[in-house]
């Protein structure tokens, strides 16, 4: 066997960043390079997605053990790759997808799947001494991301009365990444003394923004002004906004309306909902909307697309699960203009970068996501930069496994020098 070949795979249960299990997958070559990858976890999921495979025994975690995912891997995966050349990720996912044998990685566990996925990628680049972002996308990838930061949270992230999920800070008008983070985390900072002063709460949510007692995105878009303008900075110069509403978990299916649960409880059918994201795109620097409309309301989507998607990036989460088929099904049918990428919705690293390929040559615009549930694992910084994606969400300025990805990309930055380029999409 050559010096690139697996000699060993396993997997072990860490926790995450909400402190609920999650796989931790391990590989060793012959010539004794080893590396890991570990897998996050989301709270506000699309029904499409792979599956996660959990163990369900209520006694141990509230039954979110991965006992059985890391005895697939043990048990099943590792024999199977045993001897194969971790240089081939195709090939090595392709056996994967074979053991699995289900459309939604039901059989062995997205979660297990992806792990190994991860780490072999990971290893092959230890054992050639480059960097991952150089290997997984060769000498062209030096597109440094720009951070989309989620400092307030609500929806299925917070206890806040707030319906819309996430509100975010994009320094899209920074000159270098490490000054985006500065602008960024000034910001943040700025809005901390902010919601002190107006005595609402700076509890952070799983992704390390703040969840204060708000009840409206107009509320909330309101604050990010003033805290910009604090900070020293300008809305729409150096600092726009996004939004992500997530709106599947607001979404009656029966009525076909958007019910404000958490909030004044107002229900809208989709045109009005259109409406009033068109009305704060006209009175904030509201660049990007992901999830306007829920994943099977196809018709909202094509109405909001219709509607803002010549001035707004309409980014598609849940409704396509970064996956290519349903991504297809949406260029065919006029929805969105972009497309979030999230690894673990489709389970190996090659049907992440055959997304991410059909995306681009559609023309649609790409932006890498980590989930609500993370690691400290910074594998998504390197994927980023490898696909030259432009665009990165990876949450607040607080908490590790959230610093931990803006971090990394800083040492890519550093690493790239004279040829690093910061994404302006």
């Amino acid at each position: 066997m050559g010096r690139f070949s697996i000699h060993r795979v396993w997997a072990r249960q860490v926790l995450d960043s909400r402190g609920n299990p999650t796989l931790e997958a391990e590989v060793v070559l012959e010539e004794g390079t080893r590396s890991r990858a570990m897998v996050p976890s989301g709270a506000s999921t699309g029904v499409n997605e792979a599956l996660e495979l959990r163990d369900g025994n209520k006694a141990r975690y509230g039954g979110k053990e991965v006992g059985k995912a890391v005895q697939n891997v043990q048990k099943r995966i590792a024999p199977c790759l045993q001897g194969q050349n971790a240089l081939d990720q195709q090939e090595i996912d392709r056996l994967l997808r074979e053991l699995d044998g289900t459309e939604n990685k039901s059989n062995l566990g997205a979660n297990a799947m992806l792990g190994v996925s991860l780490a072999v990628a990971r290893v092959a680049a230890a054992a050639l001494g480059i960097p991952l972002y150089r290997y997984l996308g060769g000498t062209g990838s030096a597109l440094l991301p720009v951070p989309f930061a989620n400092v307030l949270n609500g929806g299925a992230h917070s206890d806040a009365p707030l319906d819309f999920q996430e509100f975010m800070i994009v320094p899209r008008g920074a000159p270098t990444f490490s000054e985006a983070i500065r602008f960024g985390a000034e910001t943040f900072h700025a809005l901390r003394v902010l919601l002190r002063e107006r005595n609402l709460g700076t509890g952070l949510g799983d992704e390390g923004g703040f969840a204060p007692n708000l009840s409206s995105a107009d509320e909330a878009l309101e604050l990010l002004c003033t805290a910009v303008e604090r900070a020293g900075y300008t809305p729409g110069k150096e600092i726009f906004f996004a939004m992500d509403p997530a709106a599947s978990e607001f979404f009656d299916q029966s009525s076909e309306a958007y019910v404000f649960r958490k909030s004044d409880q107002r229900r809208m059918p989709a045109v009005h909902l259109v409406e009033y994201y068109k009305e704060l795109c006209g009175r904030f620097p509201l660049i990007s909307i992901e999830d306007g409309a829920a994943e099977n309301d196809w018709e909202g989507w094509r109405l909001l697309t219709r509607e803002l998607g010549a001035s707004v990036q309409l980014v598609g989460d849940d409704v396509f699960v970064t996956n290519p088929e349903f991504l297809r099904k949406g260029i065919a049918q006029g929805v969105a203009n972009s497309i979030l990428i999230k690894p673990n919705q489709i389970g190996t690293l090659s049907e992440t970068l055959e997304t991410v390929d059909l995306a681009k040559r559609s023309g649609y615009g790409v932006m890498l996501s980590h989930r609500s549930g993370e690691t400290e694992d910074p594998f998504l910084a390197h994927l980023a930069v490898a696909c030259n994606a432009g665009q990165i969400k990876t949450g607040s300025f607080a908490r590790s496994d959230r610093i931990a990805k803006y971090n990394e990309l800083l040492r890519i930055e550093e690493d790239l020098g004279k040829n690093g380029r910061y994404g302006h999409w």
